[in-house]
Formats: C-alpha cells, structure tokens, sequence
C-alpha cells in the first residue's frame, strides 16, 4: 500500500511540472515561429472582421430594414420575406439557370484543370513547361470586366469569331451570339474554362511534386508507361486532393461567378442568365429591398452549409477522405 501511495503522490508531483515543460516548449515554438504567427493572425484578424462580425447583420432577414432606420429600430417580420421568395414566379427559372449551368462546370470544367495538370507534368522540356504555364495562367489576371469587353466585341455581328466561322464555311450569315439565350450557357461555361483553367491546376501540380519518386521508379521496373504510370500512380496520390477540391465544388454549385455573368448578360438573354446572385443584385439591392435579399442569401447559404456537410459525409463513406 505504502508503495502504491508513493507512486501516486510521485505521479501528482510531476502533473505541474510536465505542464509547465509543455508550456515552456508551446512558448518557445511560437517564439521561434513568430513572423509566421503575425502572418497567421493577421489572416485570422481580417476573417473575423470582414466575414464573422458582419453576421450579426444577418438578422435584417427577419426585419424589414431601410437605411433611414437602425437594425434594431427596424420591424420584425419574421419569415415574410422567405415566403416571399418562394412564391416569386422567377424563382423556377432563377433555380434551374442557377443549377444548370453550376452542374455542367462540376461535370466538365472540373475534372479539366486535372487533366491539363497531368499532361503538364509529363512534358520534359522544362522551357515548353513555363511557357505553357504562363499562357495558361495569363487569363486568369485579367478581369471579368475586360474579358467581358473582349468576349462581346468576338462575339459580335461582325466580330472574330463570326468572321472565322463564314471564312470556313461553318456558317453562312454572322449570328449575335449574346443576343440569343441558347448560347449564353455555353460562352459562360468556355470562357470560365479559358480563364481559370491554368489557375485551378496549380494546386494538382504542387499536389503531384509531392509525389515520391520511388513509386515511378518501381512503376518503371513493373514495365509501366507513362499513362500507365498517370493512371496507377499519379491519380490515386493526388486523390485526396482532387476529394477535397470536389467536396467544396459541390457546397458551391449555388454560386454563380457574378462577375462574369453581370458584364455578358443583356435584356435579349437575360431568360439564360438570371441566377441566384443577379436576381438578389436586381430584386434586392437596385430595388434597396435589402432584408429581402439578406433572406434570399440566408437561404443559399444554408443551402451550402447543407451540400458541403452532405458531400463530405459521402466522401468519409466512399473513400474515407473528408475535410473534418
């Protein structure tokens, strides 16, 4: 007894002192680290500023709010303004432009910048490797609203692009492409391609220079090629990556780049480009309605907090990678 009572008030003794150890070493890493750790918290400062203490002002939701009056002078409606948008007659059509142009990027832009990543890893000549790079990157710092100036000035009657297509005999009188809804889906889709294509694979290349060398040296011995060697042992050590990736696509498939849509839409194909993030622009903030689209906003966000939950949920499932 006399032994087991030692040991216990021995292992008490060292509780303090093994936590002050741990202290010590936890001040003297963040020492050591303190340029990073300003780096980090300056980070940390402008979330907290820019996108958790605005959230307070989440409640004008359930208010009707004017900029005459406070937040707290402004009466509480409660879920008027929700109900109001889904009883709106433009909200079918707001959804499915919405959703339909966000699941054809997911299907066919995202697995892209993959791609492009994959064959940009296989060239040998570092010099071509730049040079295809800085093209590709290039769009990707230009704005939407110069690139929106280009597209509608190709897209013109007598732009570029129908000049091209009559010299080949594609088509035989110029068509205005921004003027017809048909089209609208499709130059939004390619030219969001055109842009960020370059940009997006970053994050897959710097994912497959982690790769170890030995795996492709032993996948040589095996006598595999080099697509051979993409496929068994390129893909399954960036899958994780691509996981990840796709996971945040999905809680985004709601947005809408704004931007690019703001500057291509017209009143002639406005019925293909009114999504989410115009309607709440037009019905909202031209209209000063600004609880109503503090409400539509609410409802996409938790929309988005719901299909990023799910899809991670899914992913820990299927191939046990998830964000948490």
């Amino acid at each position: 007894m006399s032994a087991d009572l030692s040991y216990e008030l021995s292992a008490k003794q060292q509780q303090p002192v093994s936590r002050k150890v741990r202290a010590l070493k936890l001040v003297r890493k963040l020492a050591g680290q303190r340029y990073l750790q300003v780096m980090a918290l300056l980070g940390v400062a402008w979330m907290i500023i820019f996108n958790y203490i605005p959230m307070y002002s989440v409640i004008i939701a359930f208010k009707e709010y004017n900029i005459i009056h406070s937040v707290h002078e402004a009466k509480w409606v409660g879920l008027e303004h929700f109900r109001e948008f889904l009883d709106d007659d433009e909200l079918p059509g707001v959804i499915w432009n919405t959703v339909g142009m966000s699941l054809i990027k997911l299907v066919v832009a995202f697995p892209l910048p993959i791609i492009f990543a994959l064959f940009l890893n296989e060239l040998r000549s570092l010099q071509l490797k730049k040079l295809v790079q800085t093209i590709s990157y290039l769009p990707h710092f230009l704005s939407w609203v110069i690139l929106g100036g280009i597209l509608t000035t190709w897209l013109a009657d007598v732009g570029i692009i129908n000049h091209l297509l009559m010299a080949l005999g594609i088509i035989h009188e110029p068509i205005s492409y921004l003027a017809e809804p048909s089209y609208f889906w499709s130059i939004v889709i390619t030219s969001d391609i055109w842009k960020e294509l370059g940009w997006s694979a970053i994050i897959y290349l710097a994912a497959i220079a982690g790769v170890s060398p030995e795996m492709y040296e032993a996948a040589t011995i095996d006598g595999a090629g080099r697509f051979q060697k993409m496929w068994f042992v390129t893909l399954p050590s960036i899958s994780g990556t691509i996981t990840i990736l796709f996971i945040l696509a999905v809680s985004g498939i709601l947005n809408s780049n704004f931007d690019q849509i703001l500057v291509l839409r017209n009143s002639l194909n406005e019925s293909a480009s009114n999504v989410i993030d115009v309607y709440v622009y037009q019905t909202g903030i031209v209209s000063s309605r600004y609880s109503y689209s503090a409400a539509v906003g609410l409802i996409k966000s938790v929309i988005a907090l719901v299909l990023l939950l799910g899809a991670n949920q899914v992913s820990k499932k299927l191939n046990d990678t998830s964000l948490f």
